[in-house]
């Protein structure tokens, strides 16, 4: 493997290739079903590519697909046509595969015969394995060391491999089928006007040992564990009545593609974390996850709270250089192929990230706003606290106040922000920068970090303890706003490089700084200014860089692309320091978007320009569903209701600014703390009910003054002060 940054580029999957995925397994087949060897397609366990090969022929020709249709996250079925002899128009076989994924797959097969005669016929399914990693895969990475061993025990196939060290295998069994190396044969006599039906399942081995989730033949597809997830998470979700069904949709299928990427630690089973996306990046993701949560926390603060309570148990303890682990670092990534331990030295974990460690601390805090228990909360606090002295003792690598990030393996990444491409960070002319690398978001979400440490010790009547870390957060503003504010520019560096030199590209990251609030308040208006200009908003979202940078690209991954969340969190931004209008701009260019891409935000698109294309163009190998893309509806939708709950101090702010064209809407078994509320909003008449009795409703937007001042204890009995400090 070479290495955690390989880049954004995969394989082509093929045209209207099908996903399905449950927790961290999924298949990539063709239209048809069939995985085909040839293209980056696949059924994937473990991060490891269990199925390479799954092509179905009657009567020695290959299906001809007629619909995919995907029926859960988790179950998909293929209507195909079984091609006609020579000289016949038509075919009376119909086949339906109907798959079901999860440890392994399941294939149920049914061949209905349309003619008035019995029909003969043979099926074979070619299978075969490479056991590749995941990422081999993704890049196209060719496997050149030995075939895998394939063997006929009784009436199953055995495919086993060892690579890297690491034995991986399958065992695939098909009811009534003749088992050869590499092949299943069935012969079929299908009568007249009737059917025939067979199913397959293919059950990984990982050193040998086989899942105790397998699946087994007589189990119904509604009675999988899978199933019971999926019914629950549509139970208990918020129910969401909108005038304008277009963006109805696109907030239901956002809910939707939340719980199709939770994936649960078989340790735990009721803590579920969002994998990062679909296909590739089905796997624990610090920063990923830990910004997902936020930005889920109206649809289900459960998701925020198994995120923590995960991220806490890999913690870092110890230093290692392989994994880039420190003590108290939250880790970047989670992986189990078969190639993973071969870079990290026999560790699947690798922590190289510079800002999911203060991430845990800004959910924690955010969390807690929304009514987290107490005894939850104490049993994080300790690890927030050793977060914040990785900060201090190693984000801080030269004690100049600002995390920056180098990493310390070849196999690491070499950029260790939400922008992880290698070319992701460069002045204005082009330049790389050279590490070590302050980003100025990291410096954001730090500043935030201590901050919210300072509102969960005055949530809990330590108002020394609050009142130091409202110093601490103080300072490293005045600091930030000296060395990274560009005044010839009217923006904010992108970053510090390793001679401490300003980063001067113009590039959105400064959108997430308005987000945290550690932007001073007398250069709000030109960071505003410069995201919502001609060269930095689209009129679909921001782009990551400048349209007027020499590094500027607008089909690149991070040098011109629009990503949803990243432009959501400049919303959020914009909004929080009282750029309502244009907020609601950007939201509504994020919600077009989203209805032309079908109801569902991609993880990234083009940064083309509204007016010269009528649609936003895709990508070519974004991840699609992908969590914080899925997460950034509910966000937009949070803050044009200005919802911003604080339960330890009683009080709910709730002021809408929703723009018209979205019209009324209703939004029922809302969960805040033990209550579940309903809110309608039509016109500007606002309605709440099921609100705890004790917290007050304030219909005001959320003075940004208020966590400074709810620290040092000068907050007015009002919630407003005359400081006009942020």
């Amino acid at each position: 493997m070479g290495g955690w940054n390989a880049g954004p580029a995969a394989g082509p999957p093929g045209a209207g290739a099908v996903t399905v995925v449950e927790g961290s397994s999924f298949c990539i087949s063709s239209a048809g079903g069939d995985i085909l060897a040839d293209l980056t397609q696949g059924l994937f366990y473990q991060d490891t590519r269990i199925l390479s090969c799954w092509c179905l022929t009657v009567n020695g020709l290959p299906l001809e697909p007629l619909l995919p249709r995907v029926l859960e996250p988790y179950r998909a079925v293929f209507i195909g046509r079984a091609r006609s002899a020579r000289g016949h128009a038509d075919s009376p076989l119909v086949v339906e595969r109907e798959r079901l994924v999860g440890a392994g797959l399941r294939e149920d097969i049914v061949i209905r015969n349309y003619s008035a005669q019995p029909v003969e016929c043979v099926l074979e399914l070619q299978v075969a394995s490479d056991f590749a990693d995941l990422f081999d895969v993704k890049i196209g990475r060719t496997m050149s060391d030995a075939q895998p061993v394939r063997r006929v025990q009784g009436d199953e196939l055995l495919l086993e491999a060892v690579r890297h060290r690491r034995r991986r295998g399958i065992l695939v069994h098909g009811r009534g089928a003749d088992v050869g190396e590499g092949l299943l044969r069935f012969e079929a006599l299908i009568p007249a006007r009737g059917k025939w039906s067979t199913n397959i399942i293919v059950t990984p081995l990982v050193e040998q040992g086989l899942p105790a989730d397998r699946f087994v033949a007589s189990t119904s597809p509604f009675e999988l564990e899978a199933a019971r997830r999926h019914r629950a998470w549509g139970e208990s979700a918020p129910q969401l009545d909108l005038a304008n069904d277009e963006i109805a949709r696109v907030l239901r299928r956002s809910h939707e593609d939340l719980g199709s990427l939770r994936i649960f630690d078989p340790a735990h089973p009721g803590r579920a974390v969002v994998a990062a996306g679909a296909p590739w990046f089905m796997a624990l993701f610090g920063r990923d996850s830990l910004l997902t949560a936020y930005m889920s926390l109206p649809v289900d603060p459960s998701l925020a709270l198994g995120t923590l309570q995960t991220l806490a148990e890999l913690q870092g303890t110890s230093v290692n250089p392989e994994t880039e682990e420190e003590p108290g670092r939250i880790l970047h990534e989670v992986r189990l192929g078969v190639a993973a331990g071969a870079a990290l030295g026999d560790h699947s974990v690798y922590y190289g990230t510079a800002d999911a460690t203060a991430l845990f601390v800004i959910l924690l805090s955010e969390l807690n706003r929304w009514g987290m228990e107490l005894d939850v909360l104490q049993s994080l606090l300790p690890h927030a606290d050793r977060a914040l002295e990785w900060i201090r003792d190693y984000g801080d690598r030269d004690g100049d106040g600002f995390v920056e990030y180098h990493s310390a393996t070849p196999h690491g990444l070499a950029n260790q922000g939400w922008k992880d491409s290698w070319d992701a960070i460069t002045f204005a002319g082009g330049r790389l920068a050279e590490p070590p690398i302050a980003l100025c978001e990291v410096q954001g979400y730090v500043y935030a970090a201590y901050l919210g440490r300072g509102l969960l010790a005055a949530a809990a009547g330590r108002r020394d303890e609050a009142a130091e870390w409202g110093v601490r957060a103080t300072r490293l503003k005045e600091e930030f706003n000296r060395r990274f504010w560009l005044p010839d520019k009217g923006y904010y560096a992108l970053a510090l490089d390793g001679n401490k030199r300003p980063v001067d590209a113009c590039a959105s990251n400064m959108g997430h700084c308005l987000w945290t609030g550690i932007v001073d308040e007398d250069k709000a208006s030109q960071v505003a200014a410069r995201l919502m200009s001609p060269e930095m908003f689209t009129g679909w979202g921001i782009r990551t860089l400048a349209s007027d940078m020499v590094a500027y690209n607008p089909v690149s991954y991070h040098n011109g692309s629009v990503w949803p969340h990243d432009s959501t969190l400049a919303a959020t931004g914009l909004m929080r320091y009282g750029f309502v209008e244009e907020a609601r701009r950007l939201a509504t260019g994020l919600f077009d978007a989203a209805i032309r891409f079908g109801g569902r935000l991609p993880e990234l698109f083009c940064g083309f320009d509204r007016d010269e294309y009528d649609l936003p163009v895709p990508y070519p190998t974004s991840c699609s569903p992908q969590a914080w893309a899925a997460a950034s509806p509910v966000q937009l939708m949070r803050i044009l209701l200005r919802l911003d709950p604080y339960l330890p101090g009683d009080e709910l702010w709730l002021d809408p600014v929703i723009p018209a064209g979205f019209g009324s809407l209703r939004a029922q078994n809302l969960l805040l703390g033990n209550s579940r509320i309903s809110l309608t909003v039509t016109g500007e008449n606002l309605k709440v009910e099921g609100l705890a009795p004790d917290v007050r409703l304030r219909q005001q937007p959320r003075p940004v003054v208020s966590e400074l001042l709810m620290l040092t204890g000068r907050e007015g009995a009002d919630g407003t002060s005359s400081s006009d400090s942020n």
